[in-house]
């Protein structure tokens, strides 16, 4: 088959939902090689993490097919595209990003499936301008009914799907996404050391990584430190926003500069070492499509704490600990639970088993059973 795909965060994106694109993308690549996969982008961007994917042959990038397009690319994207799917001989479409073309009706040969990430920009409305959210919810609507298949990343987002736009249950796939192998490879001793002094980090840390944003509720976890020992430290790894102010605020208030480090732009390379030295990893997010960052850190053998609300269960487990996304010293409990030896022991063991489960070659199957069903291929 040749398939095709939304590529245009799998081209522009470092995190989120351009390691998703690829992460399907290299799947299907490595377990289904008979099929073509044609990676459709707006744009070109230098992107070392698509080197591999398109070195095997069977996978390849399309731009716009025109000068006209490629100076309305935003729009070729979402309208001129289908025009590209009837030369290249493309049987099934993948938005891997929340949406579709709008136009994706008028080619009925063409069979389609979008994967739907979560629905936050309805269920926290304060965190999103308002504009953004009626071009979200557009979309994101139109995208759900018109598309043949819906892939939901977690059964959260799939509920919130049937509840919100009221899609069929049986239209809806859940596929879970894998996190990258790397971080279930153990790091070297010398290697840790060697990342621990170049952040200049201290023997004992609590680790969260993901965008320093109010959703992600970093400030909790600031909060619970005035519940724990001095000796232990907090280690937020990920991109600063506005949001951040107010943790730095609070830092500054409560004097806890010195137990506190905040480290921007940290290269995928490093991520194992940090995550493999953390006491215990802590994600105390509102609300969430999946949470990638808990599947790392449960390959990395260290315990998790995170919030109830959303889906976070999903990818923790039932040894993960979780607390309400408002409580401080819930949070501060849990992670001095976590911390105690005949805990951490079991909680690192159980850990590793549940997220054994989140595989790439079990995303790719599911996936590609997903696209059989649309084609009505047996």
């Amino acid at each position: 088959m040749k398939i095709g795909y939304d590529g245009k965060r799998a081209v522009q994106n470092f995190t989120g939902l351009g390691n998703y694109s690829r992460y399907v993308l290299e799947a299907l690549q490595e377990y289904f090689p008979d099929n073509e996969y044609v990676i459709y982008a707006p744009k070109r961007r230098k992107n070392p993490r698509l080197k591999k994917l398109l070195e095997k042959g069977n996978a390849y990038l399309r731009f716009p097919s025109s000068a006209w397009w490629t100076r309305f690319s935003a729009l070729w994207r979402i309208w001129g595209i289908t025009d590209d799917w009837e030369k290249d001989g493309i049987v099934l479409f993948h938005g891997l990003s929340n949406e579709l073309p709008l136009n994706i009706g008028r080619q009925k040969r063409v069979k389609s499936v979008v994967t739907i990430h979560d629905l936050i920009f309805r269920r926290l409305p304060q965190c999103y301008p308002i504009v953004d959210r009626w071009i979200y919810d557009y979309k994101f609507r139109k995208a759900c009914q018109k598309a043949d298949k819906i892939i939901a990343v977690s059964e959260c987002t799939k509920r919130d799907i049937i509840s919100d736009y009221g899609i069929p249950a049986d239209k809806i796939e859940v596929i879970y996404q894998g996190c990258d192998p790397v971080f279930a490879q153990s790091v070297s001793d010398d290697r840790k050391v060697e990342v621990l002094k170049r952040y200049a980090l201290p023997k004992h840390y609590i680790l969260s990584v993901g965008s320093i944003e109010e959703r992600k509720n970093a400030l909790l976890i600031v909060k619970s430190l005035l519940h724990l020992p001095v000796e232990y430290h907090l280690v937020l790894v990920g991109k600063e926003t506005a949001y951040t102010k107010k943790v730095i605020d609070f830092i500054c208030e409560y004097k806890l500069e010195s137990r506190v480090h905040i480290l921007q732009n940290v290269p995928f390379v490093d991520l194992p070492a940090i995550y493999q030295c953390a006491e215990t990893f802590v994600y105390p997010s509102r609300y969430e499509g999946f949470g990638i960052p808990i599947l790392e850190a449960l390959n990395s053998r260290v315990p998790v704490v995170a919030a109830t609300g959303s889906c976070l269960e999903e990818a923790g487990g039932p040894y993960s600990l979780y607390v309400h996304p408002d409580d401080d010293k819930g949070l501060a409990e849990a992670i001095a639970q976590s911390l105690l030896p005949q805990n951490r022991q079991r909680m690192v063991a159980e850990g590793l088993k549940w997220a054994s489960q989140f595989s790439k070659e079990q995303m790719a199957r599911e996936t590609m059973e997903c696209y059989k069903t649309v084609l009505n291929i047996k």
